[in-house]
């Protein structure tokens, strides 16, 4: 993947970035009070936070092009939060948000991402892509055929605008949408549903609050359970996004840096009277396909949702929400990953049901972590049990010496431990038993005990038995924890003294 220098980031696409930055902010103000109203606080706390987010994150994060503000997730865990303790409490836990998440960047937390398997990434897109089109189907019922007809109409103009020689190319296809619909609603006085009715527009700048909580132990032990919550979805949704992107770009980006900026991004929000965030899917999707690509259009995206929602209500108020529908559904369509359905035909069954199980515990509890860690632990087992079956063994007999050789090949853990202690003839009458594992290689407890328990079987039985071949790490975990070679151990496992 390319490395973009700190030039290109912010100004290799300075058109492309600027009008991306304007769809993104349209695109956030909705999102942003709805994702206020789910988490029991006023719409000026999403909005602020989306714009103190995406504002910092833009100089801070690890990843050009990605958007971050409010989100849905975050939001859904701090409902009870809020209805218990309220607003200021809300706002000291963002503020122990940042803290951790700063700290999880320091420790370099960003490595855990290559334990997701590309499996898991695709299940977790998918459930995603689900999740954005249920969130836009309370627009599209119990309406008038209006707001249908405004839908299609949006649609229509996202896929078939690019298609308009060089203006097509030069204007993102959404924002050409949002604009002709607004026009067509307020010209014809279609009564329809609008960013307006969403819920009251702040008409202020945001200004430095501090929470006005205690600063004790009591109020840790309230908020650091919601803190460490919101910390880790935030990181994971936001480490996962990157990934996306990642591959959308064909870009690298700095994970632990990223963790870091989020950091420092809640903390600002905290400050600001705004609530935690994280990465957003949807709008980086929206962002990468309206032509952005730097941190200027996160920048931008950030700055306009600010100008729009205080100096430009009047008319933001007018956009009608069939319009950002539209751009939502193109939003679900694109993120989906459509090669995943030809997939689960050409396969292994192992990984669609992975894949499969990560949809569905997403969609089912709308909790990306217990989606992703379901899908990381089946992947999980489902490659320690193809692992364990590259374990076998070869027998050979010296007749001359009445010895008996077992070679032994591939890896021993904890999964394939029992097969390795069964692969032993115990009652085989010979005198000595060669236990070779010059390619075999030993990964933890379970196969060392198989060992422990083969040795001291066969030796029982009256067999003089002599393991070879040991490499230097399998030899380091068998002399930590082995006992077959020593004698005190064993006496004092079967207990003697």
């Amino acid at each position: 993947m390319l490395i973009l220098s700190p030039k290109q980031e912010w100004f290799g696409n300075i058109r492309g970035d600027i009008l991306a930055g304007i769809v993104v902010a349209l695109a956030l103000i909705p999102e942003a009070i709805a994702f206020s109203i789910i988490a029991g606080v006023d719409p000026k706390v999403g909005l602020y936070a989306s714009f103190c987010i995406a504002t910092v994150i833009a100089f801070v994060g690890g990843r050009s092009g990605m958007i971050s503000a409010a989100t849905g997730a975050m939001a859904l865990l701090m409902v009870t939060l809020v209805k218990e303790h309220g607003l200021e409490y809300l706002m000291a836990a963002t503020l122990l948000t940042g803290v951790l998440q700063i700290g999880a960047g320091y420790l370099k937390l960003g490595v855990l991402m290559s334990f997701v398997s590309r499996t898991v990434v695709i299940g977790f897109v998918n459930a995603l892509a689900i999740l954005i089109f249920m969130a836009q189907l309370p627009e599209l019922t119990n309406v008038t055929w209006h707001v249908y007809a405004l839908t299609a109409a949006g649609l229509g103009i996202i896929y078939l605008f690019p298609y308009i020689p060089t203006l097509g190319k030069l204007i993102p296809s959404p924002l050409v949408t949002i604009v002709v619909l607004t026009i067509v609603v307020v010209t014809v006085g279609i009564d329809v549903r609008t960013v307006g009715d969403m819920g009251q527009l702040p008409d202020t700048l945001p200004i430095f609050l501090w929470p006005d909580v205690p600063l004790s132990l009591d109020t840790l032990a309230i908020i650091f359970p919601y803190s460490a919550a919101l910390a880790a979805v935030g990181l994971l949704e936001s480490f996962m996004t990157a990934t996306i992107i990642d591959d959308m770009t064909d870009t690298d980006s700095d994970k632990n840096r990223e963790a870091k900026g989020q950091g420092i991004a809640n903390i600002a929000s905290g400050c600001m009277g705004g609530m935690a965030g994280c990465a957003m899917i949807g709008q980086s999707v929206i962002n990468i396909k309206s032509g952005g690509r730097g941190r200027l259009s996160t920048l931008l995206a950030g700055v306009l949702l600010l100008i729009m929602v205080v100096f430009m209500s009047d008319l933001i108020k007018e956009i009608p929400m069939a319009a950002l529908v539209a751009v939502m559904i193109m939003v679900s369509i694109g993120t989906f990953n459509w090669a995943s359905i030809k997939g689960l035909k050409t396969l292994p069954i192992s990984t669609n049901i992975v894949m499969l199980s990560t949809v569905f515990v997403v969609v089912g509890t709308h909790n990306l972590a217990l989606g992703v860690f379901t899908g990381v632990l089946l992947a999980s087992l489902f490659f320690a049990n193809k692992i364990s079956h590259l374990m076998y063994w070869e027998k050979s007999y010296e007749e001359t010496s009445s010895t008996r050789v077992y070679k032994f090949i591939g890896q021993i853990f904890f999964n394939s431990a029992d097969r390795f202690a069964d692969a032993f003839d115990y009652k085989e009458e010979v005198k000595n038993v060669i236990i070779d594992v010059s390619r075999a290689h030993f990964w933890d407890i379970s196969a060392v005990y198989a060992l422990d328990k083969a040795v001291i079987k066969l030796r029982k039985m009256g067999k003089e038995v002599e393991v070879i071949g040991k490499n230097r790490a399998s030899q380091t975990i068998i002399d930590r924890f082995g006992i077959h070679d020593k004698p005190a151990e064993i006496n004092k496992m079967m207990g003697g003294y």
